[in-house]
């Protein structure tokens, strides 16, 4: 049974495998992009109704395609995916839609992969896993599952009227975590926001957005993060026009705000000492750019309005000054935890040796440990800015150059190895 040869086999048509399937095209590299549901499918199916872009119009998308909006607007969900798909025909992305990858494993003995899929099988000299780092939902084992109170992560929230009545427990104070928490404040519900390590850009300062801000001090080609700030989260909203998230003003209109979350124990939850502390990282972080920012203005002579209610911060709240370390959960009246506390990886299917011991994908900027295999969509995976749409059309093209440099290699091995040995053609030794 022949099996269907491509040169090279993106397997994901979302962001980051539609930016790689333009610069593969460019390139004039044969390839095909497989997607298991539709194009940018969870950006329709796995976040909430309300969710916008986190970065205005005009930095959230690739060079080639603006928005059907204003450039300072924040983007819906829908739009996202609209845009997307509008993109997939634009470039004519080899897109099939409905075929999931169920195995890549090296040939033997020979070059190329073998790729199992749910429609055949199919061979490439190379694969791109363009999967994305939001694939499985992380719930931490702290909260049994049978005490009768809602768990969902928060992938499965979809809007206020979706949870039981009574009181809410979120869990991370991420740019999800703290939306989340917001939406669903304003809709006069009792939240409790658990809140951990965190940075919180200003949304904007002196008329400009805080991507704009990032871009000229140069800090979106930062190759990586400062050490101990791996697992630190942003906390940035574009939500209802956009806005700088501020926890203090979130206690002040009603929300309980706590620690970290520890422990469970006979129907209490435990939280760390760490709020206070948490808090102040995030305003550090906040402060430490806009000093940046006015060096930026002055230095170079920008007229620029100044912004001192920027620097402004409300009075602590009690639940800050005196925090809440217990919680019972009936005695709150809480029925739902929602857990915004990120993603795992599942590359199980990916059977190469492209990872290291903890199972994380082992490359440099994309370019696995296998010859052969490259990861697009990671966050950080040559800088800060990879985890932005336009940031992984960047990553994608340095992928598709060095997919094109091995190419000729191998294309130099075919022709090398094609040539008649002259003393063979003569019947010499």
């Amino acid at each position: 049974m022949s099996l269907e040869v491509v040169d090279t086999i993106v397997i994901g048509a979302g962001q980051a495998g539609l930016a790689m399937s333009e610069h593969l095209t460019s390139a004039g590299i044969p390839h095909v992009v497989l997607e298991r549901h539709r194009i940018a499918e969870r950006w329709r199916t796995a976040r909430w109704d309300s969710l916008v872009a986190n970065g205005p119009a005009w930095h959230d998308r690739f060079p080639g395609l603006t928005f059907q909006t204003h450039p300072d607007a924040f983007p819906g969900k829908e739009e996202i995916a609209d845009y997307f798909v509008a993109y997939a025909k634009k470039i004519a992305a080899p897109v099939r839609c409905g075929v999931e990858v169920t195995a890549v494993q090296r040939n033997e003995g020979r070059l190329g992969f073998r790729v199992e899929t749910s429609q055949g099988t199919l061979e490439a000299n190379n694969v791109v896993a363009a999967i994305g780092p939001f694939q499985i939902p992380t719930i931490p084992q702290v909260v049994p599952q049978d005490i009768g109170v809602v768990q969902i992560h928060s992938s499965d929230y979809r809007n206020p009227e979706q949870l039981p009545r009574g009181a809410v427990l979120v869990v991370g104070a991420g740019s999800s975590g703290s939306q989340i928490a917001d939406e669903l404040l304003r809709s006069d519900r009792k939240v409790y926001l658990s809140v951990g390590p965190h940075e919180r850009p200003p949304r904007s300062y002196r008329g400009y957005d805080f991507c704009w801000w990032l871009g000229v001090l140069g800090k979106w080609d930062n190759e990586a993060r400062v050490r101990g700030t791996e697992h630190v989260t942003i906390s940035v909203s574009g939500a209802r026009g956009g806005y700088t998230v501020d926890f203090r003003k979130l206690a002040a209109d009603g929300m309980m705000l706590v620690g970290s979350t520890e422990a469970f124990e006979a129907g209490n939850v435990t939280f760390a000492s760490d709020l206070a502390k948490n808090v102040a990282m995030g305003d550090a972080s906040l402060f430490t750019l806009l000093d940046e920012a006015d060096e930026y203005v002055r230095r170079n002579g920008l007229a620029l309005p100044e912004e001192p209610e920027a620097r402004r911060l409300l009075p602590d709240p009690d639940c800050l000054m005196n925090p809440q370390r217990e919680l019972n959960l009936k005695t709150a009246g809480v029925n739902t935890i929602i857990w915004a506390t990120g993603f795992s990886s599942d590359y199980s299917w990916l059977k190469v040796k492209a990872f290291d011991e903890a199972g994380k994908p082992e490359h440099q900027r994309g370019v696995s440990s296998e010859p052969g295999v490259y990861f697009v969509g990671l966050p950080w995976q040559s800088r800060r800015g990879s985890a932005f749409i336009w940031g992984v059309w960047h990553d994608a093209k340095y992928i598709a150059d060095r997919i094109s440099t091995r190419r000729r290699y191998l294309e130099h091995h075919v022709v090398k190895s094609e040539k008649v040995d002259p003393r063979k053609a003569t019947g010499g030794p």
